[in-house]
Parts: C-alpha cells; structure tokens; sequence
C-alpha cells in the first residue's frame, strides 16, 4: 500500500478533561500526513462514530483521543469489535499503561526500577477518614512524595508532597480526576521521555527528550504552553545512560505490550539509574509534545514516521476480536487488593 494512496481518519477531541489537547494532537497528525500525501480526515466522535467510519470507509482509524475512553482500551475494543482496523494497541495492554498501578507492576516484574507506592481508593478515605489512613501510611511514606490519580494523563491531578500535612490537599487534588489515588516516592533527578514507533521493523526507542520546566513541575502549564519548559532533544545523557535509557523504555513497552506508538517516562537519579515512571498508550503528539522531539532529534520527518506507522497499522487489517495467541500480550499481575493494588495479582489477559 503506497502513501499516497492510503487513507486515515483520525480521531480527536471527545469529551474528556484532555479534550483540547486532543484536539492539538489531530491537528498536528493530519498535517503531517497530508504533507506526505496521505488522504485524511479527522472526525471528532461521538455517538456516530462507528457509522461515520463506516460510511468514510478508511483504510486505518488513528484514535488520538486523551483521557479515559480514549486510553483506557475501551474504544479500542470498540473499533475491534466493528473491525475497523486502527493504530493503538490491543485493548488490555491500552488498559495495562493507563493503570500506573499495573504497568509499575509489569515494569517491577521485567526487572526495571520503579518508585516503591501504593495505590488508595476514595473508599478508603470515606470509610476511614484521611486522618486515619494518612497516619495509617504515614511510617512508611518517603519523602518527597508524589500523588497522583491512578488512571489520567497529561499531570493533571499531579502534587509534589514535602510533608506529611501537605497530604490532604494533595489528596483532594488527585480525587478531583479519578476515584483512586497512586502515592510514590519521588526519585530526584533528569526527567525524561523515550518514544517508541514501529514504523514496520518492529518497536525501536527514539532519542530521549529531556525536560527542564521553568517552574521545576512538567505540570500541565508546563507541558502545553510554549516557553515555560526547557526541552533537550537528544537528552543531556552519555552513550552509555543513553542506551540504558532506550532499553528500559523498550523493555517497558514490550513487557505492557504497546505497540504502534506509544511514550514511555522515567527520571534519571544521580547514578545514572533509570526509573520507570508510567506509559502511555496515547502520547500527546502536539507541537509541544514528546514524541515529535524524538523523531524530529532522530533525523527523521513527522510526516513519513506517522505514514509508516499508519500503513503498518492498515496492512494489519482489523483483528477478531478474543484472546491473544501466546507471545502477543504479556501475563500481567491485576490488583487483588484496593489497599496494595500493585503488590498482590491474579493473572489477566493483554487482549
């Protein structure tokens, strides 16, 4: 299948707290595509969706919809289910990535460093009171800590805890974007981004992208609003840091089982040690975002690394919709417990 023949509808906007972000992304993906010749339309869903894709009859659906619906593995599902074929990964791996909880998890289990955490429904804290359960935790929390929604993107939901009185607003910041909070030490260090494509050889990691934000936070502000963060496109790392970084972002993905695109964030201590932070199924692909860097610090065009990725995706096809054939979705430890969501598991399906 030639570029130029090759037809994309893009999915972008819906209703989610990432809607404009989004919104940015479809934009960016259409014109990069349509500067190599592909033949796109972006289509903002809702509750036509399926039909409208049907009736537009393209040759691949790239979903580029942030937030939950769009990460969490449902409208992948959705899409196999109409047999529509699509670039993203399988639902449970969609749905590994936006569970920090299990993608720590998975990371822990491949062998990779992660922050030590744990994972508190708002049940918890009403069944309870936060008083109870922050002294409850309170002997074994490091500090600096870091709270965050178990499910979300983009930092939103995100606070850096100095000390232990600082917890509540953090708490009821995080439980402002989802019904369960991740709490974890925070690691000191570089923060960086690895971006990962198959553009038709398989997963390869593209240049780190380091981030310096002028307020010290990769908030939201600091992520979509040009000039507050400082980005190093290759990152500041040596040869040898660089290919640690680049194999542990691999390792990540492959082990969550992402495919097509996907970012993966870490933080760089002093020695030089990578630690997984989270993945995303989704990586914001604006003109500030992550993943454009890489591929841009790599020598490559935006144009012909998404028309690669699209027509790997096409020539996929639509896939029936069951279990995953052995090697394609990682056995992967679910939450037994709401109150240690990420320490004890029963195993899941990837598919």
């Amino acid at each position: 299948m030639s570029t130029s023949s090759l037809h994309v509808a893009i999915l972008a906007g819906g209703i989610s707290h990432e809607r404009d972000v989004s919104l940015r992304s479809g934009r960016r993906v259409a014109d990069a595509l349509t500067r190599v010749g592909v033949e796109v339309e972006v289509i903002d869903p809702g509750a036509d969706v399926i039909s409208r894709l049907r009736a537009s009859s393209p040759d691949v659906v790239w979903p580029v919809l942030h937030g939950a619906s769009g990460e969490d593995g449902a409208l992948y599902a959705l899409l196999r289910a109409a047999h529509l074929p699509y670039v993203g990964s399988k639902p449970g791996a969609a749905r590994f990535a936006w569970n920090k909880g299990t993608s720590k998890v998975l990371a822990k289990r491949a062998g990779l460093q992660t922050p030590d955490s744990i994972v508190l429904p708002n049940s918890i804290f009403k069944e309870l009171g936060p008083e109870t359960v922050i002294a409850g935790i309170s002997d074994g929390l490091q500090f600096p800590a870091v709270v965050k929604p178990l499910e979300g993107g983009s930092a939103q939901g995100v606070s850096f805890v100095e000390a232990l009185e600082d917890f509540p607003q953090a708490l009821v910041t995080a439980l402002t974007y989802g019904d369960t909070v991740l709490i974890e030490r925070r690691i000191v260090g570089r923060e960086v981004m690895v971006g990962v494509v198959d553009t038709g050889d398989g997963l390869r990691a593209l240049p780190a992208v380091e981030v310096v934000p002028r307020s010290g936070v990769f908030d939201y502000a600091a992520r979509y609003n040009a000039g507050e963060t400082t980005y190093f496109a290759p990152a500041r790392l040596d040869e040898a840091t660089a290919a640690r970084t680049a194999e542990t972002a691999l390792v990540a993905a492959r082990t969550i089982g992402l495919r097509d695109l996907a970012r993966v964030d870490m933080i760089i201590d002093e020695d030089d040690v990578p630690w997984f932070i989270e993945a995303d199924s989704i990586p914001g692909l604006t003109e500030t975002s992550l993943l454009p860097l890489g591929i841009e610090a790599a020598g490559l065009s935006l144009g012909e690394v998404y028309s690669a990725i699209a027509r790997v995706a096409a020539e996929r096809g639509s896939e029936a919709y069951g279990h995953a054939s052995s090697g394609e979705a990682p056995a992967v430890a679910a939450p037994a417990d709401a109150a240690e969501r990420n320490a004890d598991e029963s195993v899941v399906d990837a598919d």
